[in-house]
């Protein structure tokens, strides 16, 4: 059993399935959740516009599931995944995660 979040959502970590790279962090709903198990694409929930998102949507750049799990305790989801072979959103997915924390948090 999954354990959502206060406002009914779950952390999902998006891993490159090939080489283990972390992609991104989203949100997911029962609904993204579901969408994700039957279409084979990763959707998100949108926490800025409130909204479902399917990766890709607008861009083309779709996340095509390889595997889902769930973590020990059912608070985490980890998807691999198939990225594009283009950059999606903003940034490209190499550099999704390339700012340091600060010490000072």
């Amino acid at each position: 059993m999954l354990k959502l979040m206060l406002k009914g959502l779950i952390p999902v970590i998006v891993q490159d399935a090939k080489n283990g790279e972390v992609l991104m962090l989203g949100y997911a709903n029962k609904e993204s959740l579901r969408r994700t198990l039957d279409s084979g694409e990763v959707w998100f929930y949108s926490r800025s516009r409130r909204e479902l998102s399917d990766k890709g949507d607008t861009s083309g750049n779709v996340l095509k599931v390889r595997s889902i799990a769930k973590d020990c305790d059912g608070d985490a989801i980890l998807v691999q995944a198939e990225p594009p072979p283009a950059p999606f959103a903003i940034q490209a997915i190499a550099v999704a995660f390339f700012r340091g924390l600060a010490r000072k948090i």
